[in-house]
């Protein structure tokens, strides 16, 4: 059986400033320091680079700007969930929380872990198959962490956030003294033009990189200082992302130019290898953990939330609804979570590719249902009218939901295709099915126990 609300209502006790904290580690991640250069082969044009970069920043505050409504409006711990719930009905909802649970969240904590766990054995070689082992003691160890409670995960948080932001402002400041294509960035941009196809998986790869200021609606309602907290933590967070990666892409053009970056297979480590020699490698590599160890560390926080809003909902998974209310920690959710990332990494040490190939191509899933999330603001805006003056309105409505909802279709069907080319477009229907079984069975045994 669910807990009771007494028991299970998060109390407000995640301050602002620990909520960007929590944003910004799990947006600026490892893939920071890959997608630059798979951008500049794509774009092969500075102009073109930075556009595309400007783009991704303006279809994530396009996004962000509807959360932030949703949030203010409809605080709740299940963020995504609780609004296709509000707009679609539960089984609708059910299907992209079963998606998130079972593979996008676990999946997500897998592949970071292993991001760690190789960056550490560069570091300190520890033999075959030892990547899977570290990757699963950075999963028992982060989880148990968690499990301490809400002030313990944002402690880690802070000060690893302050690492990266440091390190990668040590990067671009170590970009833009060598001076090597400075000048000629201005008068190199725009003097070729990729083939539109070329821009948009460009653009895919940026919004990739942006991905995860979304989870920000999963603690809309255990932030400090009302219903439109929310939208402050969104809009801080994105203006400080953007400004980073915009800086970060240009100090690495400065320093590489665009043909040295597209063809750079680690930018930061050529950049900062002018001053530091030898000592770059190291660096990058200290801080490619420590993104990936604050990723982790957040996708956990908001994985286990979603999971306890679920467990909330549906009477057969009641035991995801137990809630630690010294701790504000969702504890069964956080030990399912964590059973379903070390099966993943199990299966990924053996089976790597096929692992991959499970992760990745939830993707056109993934876009599909945040789609949906976008129309959700229009259809409840029909039914309750406009927002209260305590909450958040979206400016330019309907405007905003709809390009959101357009750029979400766009890189639905650029997932999709991406996967049919490499055929494994069936795991995502393979996927949406387990979920569909597994709702016919949550139905069904809730019929029958309303007819005992």
């Amino acid at each position: 059986m669910p807990s009771t609300p007494a028991q299970t209502n998060p109390a407000r006790v995640v301050h602002q400033w620990e909520a960007v904290c929590l944003i910004v580690g799990l947006v600026i991640g490892a893939g920071i320091f890959k997608t630059p250069s798979l951008v500049a082969q794509f774009t092969q044009d500075p102009g073109w680079l930075i556009t595309a970069w400007v783009v991704g920043a303006v279809v994530s505050f396009t996004g962000a700007l509807c959360y932030a409504e949703l949030s203010s409006a409809y605080p709740h711990i299940g963020g995504e969930y609780h609004f296709l719930t509000l707009a679609y009905g539960r089984r609708l909802s059910f299907l992209y929380a079963w998606t998130k649970a079972t593979v996008i969240n676990p999946g997500s904590i897998a592949l970071l872990a292993f991001v760690f766990s190789d960056a550490f054995s560069r570091l300190l070689p520890l033999g075959l198959r030892s990547e899977g082992m570290g990757a699963l003691v950075v999963v028992l160890v982060l989880t148990a962490s968690n499990l301490l409670g809400l002030r313990v995960a944002t402690g880690i948080q802070k000060p690893l956030v302050l690492v990266i932001l440091v390190g990668l402002l040590i990067i671009s400041i170590a970009g833009f003294a060598s001076n090597g294509h400075l000048a000629s960035i201005s008068t190199a941009a725009f003097q070729s033009s990729p083939r539109p196809a070329s821009l948009g998986t460009a653009l895919v790869f940026v919004l990739l990189t942006f991905g995860g200021w979304n989870e920000a609606a999963t603690i809309s309602s255990e932030v400090r200082g009302g219903p439109r907290a929310v939208t402050n933590v969104l809009v801080l967070s994105l203006v400080l992302i953007t400004a980073i990666y915009l800086v970060f892409n240009l100090s690495l053009l400065s320093a590489l130019g665009i043909s040295g970056l597209a063809q750079s297979s680690a930018a930061a480590v050529d950049v900062l290898g002018q001053s530091l020699g030898r000592w770059a490698e190291l660096a990058v590599i200290l801080l490619i953990g420590a993104a990936a160890l604050t990723s982790i560390n957040a996708t956990m926080v908001m994985g286990a939330r979603a999971n306890h809003a679920l467990g909330q909902d549906w009477q057969a998974l009641g035991f995801l609804g137990g809630w630690q209310r010294v701790r504000s920690t969702p504890t069964r959710s956080f030990l399912v979570q964590s059973l379903f990332s070390s099966a993943l990494i199990a299966i990924a040490a053996v089976q790597p590719d096929g692992f991959t190939a499970i992760v990745e191509y939830t993707a056109p899933l993934f876009w599909a249902f945040l789609t949906l999330i976008a129309l959700s603001l229009i259809i409840l805006r029909r039914r309750s009218g406009a927002p209260s003056l305590n909450t958040f309105q979206t400016p330019l409505f309907p405007l905003c939901p709809l390009l959101f909802a357009v750029a979400c279709v766009y890189l639905a069907f650029s997932s999709f295709q991406h996967a049919a080319a490499n055929e494994s477009a069936f795991l995502s229907l393979f996927v949406l099915l387990s979920g569909v079984v597994a709702l016919v069975g949550l139905c069904l045994r809730q019929r029958k126990l309303r007819l005992l």
